[in-house]
């Protein structure tokens, strides 16, 4: 069924609506000067904010975003960037979590996904990685479109890394601030030191975000004067939120999309009670509702979890399935909520044996004797970041980061392909720290929060080997005088125990693509065009990680902005 007109249209519902949380974000629905908007953005997540303010830059469009979440203001734990891990489990976490996993025995996931305006972008690890050119390529190829290629993805950040990073790969324009890190490790020049003994697999790559990502090299955070840039700092700032065109709404949940009539050009936004359980009522709080309009179109931002639950709920997706649901299916678009993909990763801990002393190598916990002898410490390097922004408190405790991939000889390949783009393209990640984890960019492939897949052998094999490659990064020369050991429960190497381990620790990387995948035009699968408009209708795009055909080797947080600044160009460019 294809829809006439824009396609819109959402349930909604607003707590703690008495009085604007600053002069440019309302909490309040009531409060709204408008009820017609020529763009409509449903989620204020990473992409979301992106496309507020470049569709808000032409004085003529009047932009509201609706973001589900509170503001992203005076949050302490999301500003400071190693707070990052408080984040989790509280009301700025959507606090997913998957059914039980049959292959972890039963186990359920925890899927964190960031719950205020900036989205996951305001509680993520700050991680800024492009992945490999292989990877935007290869969404080129299965798309059709030679836009979506390495070559024409064009970087959205703004570089302050003193000379460290190839400038030949970076944006001197961008908007959110991606550094170095801040403040150096007392590990940093022995694993540079290390790299350079090693090489290979090992070797040192000036900048893992130049597209041949391969090797050791420092991390790029999104880092600005010693505090979290988010989508919602940056993209969002005061100069921008004080557009009189662009609104911002918050705890204000979308449920759903309706069709509007046909013959009537506009598309409306139907309102219903729907309060989100994380949301607080604050004394004066009440339930309002209010029809707003997209006069152009409605673009879906709630990523790769709340988009798929928001077009089913509005009758997209497959038939049968909606149907058994009790949901009338509206449009037929089997691929609704289908090729969920996310990257599976473990925590392993080293010790070092220096002077009778164990010791972890991260800096942060070589400065913990002093922690245990001076108990102050925390609140004096807080006092210090809250002052001057420098000190401990700048970083996110990850300084370098290894990428690399299985010999060409793994007996793996026997049984699966290589599911990465290409050779130049990671299969494992180590993130060089007290902690080292692996997030494979393989597929592991969710299907309605399912994680057992026949693919799952292939990460569990894959998380085995980076095991294995951090004990061959860590049996280098450069360490043999700290005695350095992998701790219980990663300290065997049989096949069998380690598998075991695995299933019982292994846990999301919080990376979920792919669940509205982006197609060939006229493809009978798929959920969106190449130019992210919905297949079958008209006046609904998406935008957010969910349209990856193919999750990239790397944090996601860096392609979603690239996709973002793709669609806000695609989005002018039709309304010219």
């Amino acid at each position: 069924m294809a829809l006439k007109t824009a396609v819109l249209a959402a349930f909604l519902s607003v707590l703690n609506l008495c009085l604007p949380i600053s002069a440019v974000i309302q909490e309040s629905l009531l409060a709204l000067p408008r009820v017609s908007y020529e763009f409509i953005i449903v989620g204020g997540g990473t992409a979301g904010c992106v496309l507020a303010n470049r569709l808000s830059e032409n004085p003529k469009w009047n932009v509201l975003v609706l973001e589900a979440g509170p503001s992203h203001e005076n949050i302490l734990n999301s500003q400071v960037p190693p707070y990052v891990f408080r984040l989790q489990n509280t009301s700025y976490d959507w606090n997913y979590t998957s059914t039980p996993q049959a292959a972890l025995g039963g186990r359920p996931v925890a899927l964190p996904r960031g719950h205020p305006l900036g989205g996951s972008s305001s509680i993520n690890g700050m991680f800024y990685t492009r992945g490999s050119s292989s990877d935007y390529d290869r969404w080129a190829t299965v798309t059709g479109d030679p836009g979506w290629s390495w070559r024409w993805t064009k970087p959205a950040d703004n570089h302050d890394t003193m000379g460290q990073y190839d400038p030949r790969a970076h944006s001197k324009t961008g908007i959110t601030s991606v550094s170095l890190p801040g403040f150096p490790d007392a590990i940093d020049t022995k694993v540079a030191e290390a790299s350079e003994q090693l090489g290979g697999e090992f070797a040192w790559n000036t900048d893992t975000n130049n597209g041949d990502s391969l090797g050791i090299g420092w991390l790029q955070l999104t880092i600005g004067n010693g505090e979290r840039s988010s989508s919602a700092t940056s993209y969002l700032a005061p100069k921008y939120l004080n557009r009189k065109n662009l609104h911002v709404l918050v705890n204000s949940r979308v449920t759903k999309l309706v069709q509007t009539s046909p013959g009537n050009k506009p598309s409306g936004l139907e309102s219903i009670r729907q309060v989100l359980p994380v949301q607080p009522k604050p004394a004066c709080s009440f339930h309002a509702v209010r029809t707003v309009i997209a006069r152009k179109e409605v673009i879906l931002s709630a990523v790769a979890l709340g988009t798929p639950q928001i077009l089913m709920l509005s009758g997209i997706g497959d038939p049968t399935e909606l149907r058994g649901l009790g949901i009338e299916p509206k449009i037929n678009l089997p691929s609704v909520g289908k090729n969920l993909t996310d990257q599976p990763q473990v925590a392993l801990t080293w010790a070092l044996g220096i002077n009778g002393h164990l010791r972890s190598v991260s800096d942060s916990s070589l400065l913990s004797p002093r922690r245990a002898a001076d108990p102050t410490l925390p609140d004096k390097w807080l006092e210090e970041w809250k002052t001057n922004r420098t000190g401990p408190l700048t970083f996110n405790n990850v300084n370098s980061i290894a990428w690399t991939r299985l010999p060409d000889d793994s007996p793996i390949y026997e049984r699966f392909s290589d599911p990465s783009s290409g050779r130049n393209t990671p299969q494992l990640e180590i993130g060089i720290v007290g902690t080292g984890y692996y997030p494979t960019p393989g597929r592991l492939i969710l299907t309605s929060a399912v994680v057992a897949t026949p693919h799952s052998q292939f990460d569990i094999y894959g998380v085995r080997e980076a095991i294995r490659t951090s004990r061959r990064f860590f049996a280098g020369p450069t360490w043999e005088e700290y005695n350095i050991t992998l701790q219980p429960p990663f300290d065997t190497d049989v096949d069998s125990e380690l598998d075991a381990v695995i299933k019982a620790t292994v846990f999301s990387a919080s990376h979920p693509v792919g669940s509205a995948s982006m197609s060939p035009k006229n493809a009978p699968w798929g959920v969106v065009d190449p130019d992210l408009k919905v297949k079958k209708t008209t006046g609904l795009r998406i935008v957010d990680a969910s349209i990856m055909p193919f999750i990239t080797c790397a944090h996601t947080q860096a392609p979603v902005y690239a996709i973002a600044e793709r669609a806000a160009d695609l989005i002018k460019e039709s309304w010219k």
